[in-house]
């Protein structure tokens, strides 16, 4: 055979070869496998609270409301800090000026009557403890908003991290179960995902603290933190 036919022959084949599907992983059977998802919740009490209040004032002028505003509120933010409250922990939410509108007749625009400021802060409070003291104090120095109180925890990655865990047990129990009745053994971990996480602060009432001229009964419950995961295993 000459060398050009020899060359010809050997392309040809290297050809064919390259044709020829190779033996690959994806060509083994799929093993068989259970995917399921579980829950972890871990419930503990507050160590924290946090307070949104704040003074709303009115007048028949911007510049009486806004001074009227101005008194109250500072008189507020001071005694929180006489309450020991890191001014750090005493943050302004929300600060607003505005007209006030009266329909004085029929079928005529709205004017202008007076004028209303409102200055809210949200205060944290690292003691729960004194929550009662606290809110009984700016009542009665001027505060007319109590908006909202949220229970919650200093450190609720803490949480998670045992919500993990607990979570990752259930999930593994339930597979265990599904494996027995299925007459089939549970293999190696494949896989494991984190679907959701979330913290749930408690919140309470606020409308009773603006009533009440003593320390207030607000218990703080539960707060909760909850870590879903879904964990893939193989079957023996």
């Amino acid at each position: 055979m000459d060398p050009m036919s020899s060359k010809y022959l050997l392309a040809l084949l290297l050809s064919m070869a390259a044709l020829v599907p190779s033996a690959t992983a994806h060509d083994q059977p799929e093993k068989r496998n259970i995917s399921l998802v579980a829950s972890g919740i871990v419930k503990t009490t507050p160590d924290m609270v946090d307070i949104s209040t704040g003074v709303t004032s009115e007048a028949p002028s911007a510049r009486a409301a806004l001074d009227k505003n101005t008194e109250a509120m500072t008189k507020v933010v001071e005694a929180l800090k006489e309450e020991g409250i890191d001014p750090k922990d005493i943050q302004t939410a929300n600060f607003s000026v505005g007209p006030i509108y009266e329909q004085k007749a029929e079928g005529k625009p709205p004017v202008v009557t007076g004028y209303r400021v409102t200055n809210q802060v949200r205060i944290t409070l690292h003691d729960t403890g004194k929550l009662g003291a606290v809110l009984d104090k700016v009542v009665s120095l001027g505060a007319n908003q109590i908006d909202s109180i949220e229970f919650g925890v200093e450190e609720p990655e803490a949480l998670k991290d045992e919500a993990r865990k607990l979570a990752l047990k259930n999930v593994t129990d339930n597979a265990k179960l599904y494996a027995e009745a299925a007459g089939v053994g549970l293999g190696q971990i494949l896989t494991i995902s984190e679907e959701e996480s979330s913290y749930q602060p408690r919140y309470a009432q606020a409308a009773r603290a603006m009533e009440m001229a003593k320390d207030v009964p607000i218990e703080a419950g539960t707060a909760s933190v909850e870590v879903r995961v879904r964990v893939t295993w193989e079957l023996d």
